[in-house]
């Protein structure tokens, strides 16, 4: 199993420089990756309050990130591709994947919550509409990958021999990685036709188990017309005081199926020095 560091993009401690600084620490302290969150705004804002939190552009920092590391892999988990441009972001993650010498790892899903990620700036929420963007938009992003001339007529895109160059350094695409909420269903059958699922609990206050795992795997594998190697990555946090315990849950979660350890950094989890103690000490808290 591959280990990486997992940190939201908002809050008042993680600015870009703060982040690629975590990233360079990241590496020199032995983890596999650093992902950073994609939303536009936090959540709904505390108005009576007057707080709102603050946030970094995920593909500004990623930049940054990019320039301060060279083992590691990184990219966003997961981008809302509904509410990018599907042209536009093919442009940012091939000019990314160059500039990190073949590093990028493209996560992407549906965007939650629809609310503030659509709603709130007057597109749809729906999650079928999303989907069938979702679906047209990795269509047409594959397409100007490739380099070659892309005309596509879909219901939400349409591209007309478009062609785009450079192509990525990876080959033959950019990996991708695709979230969903377990048990839902057509989320892993998306994920199947690419390279990772990212799974997350439906239910905020659990966490994934090994046998959740076995099953995911199981179903993932039923849909499966690839026998490339395919990742299933898991987040969340585990205990920063017993190493053992640690190292006991993750060894169960690798041995059902899971590839992918993210740790999870967020404002809510401790002050940034914590933070940074918990990247010092390396995967499995060595």
């Amino acid at each position: 199993m591959k280990y990486g560091i997992n940190v939201t993009n908002f809050g008042e401690d993680f600015t870009p420089r703060v982040l690629a600084e975590l990233a360079h620490e990241a590496e020199e302290s032995g983890w596999d990756g650093f992902f950073i969150w994609d939303h536009i705004q936090s959540g709904r804002p505390r108005v009576d309050a007057g707080v709102v939190s603050p946030m970094v552009d995920p593909w500004i920092a990623l930049a940054a990130i990019a320039m301060r590391t060279e083992r590691i892999r990184i990219g966003p988990m997961v981008t809302p591709l509904p509410r990018r441009r599907p042209w536009k972001l093919a442009r940012e993650t091939v000019t990314l994947d160059h500039l990190s010498n073949g590093r990028l790892t493209l996560g992407v899903g549906l965007g939650s919550p629809p609310g503030t990620e659509y709603e709130q700036f007057g597109e749809s929420g729906e999650a079928a509409v999303r989907a069938e963007m979702l679906d047209e938009g990795l269509d047409v992003l594959i397409g100007l990958w490739s380099g070659e001339p892309l005309t596509y007529e879909g219901q939400h895109y349409q591209v007309k021999g478009a062609t785009f160059q450079p192509r990525p350094v990876q080959q033959p695409r950019i990996p991708i990685w695709v979230a969903g909420m377990w048990p839902n269903k057509p989320p892993l059958r998306r994920a199947a036709r690419y390279e990772g699922a990212f799974p997350l609990a439906s239910d905020p206050m659990r966490s994934l188990k090994p046998d959740d795992v076995q099953a995911i795997v199981q179903y993932v594998s039923g849909h499966r017309e690839s026998h490339k190697p395919f990742d299933l990555v898991l987040a969340g946090t585990t205990s920063k005081d017993d190493p053992g315990e640690t190292s006991e849950r993750l060894s169960a979660l690798a041995n059902a199926g899971a590839t992918w350890w993210q740790e999870t950094l967020a404002p809510w989890l401790g002050s940034l020095e914590d933070m940074r103690q918990l990247v010092h000490k390396g995967p499995l808290g060595a």
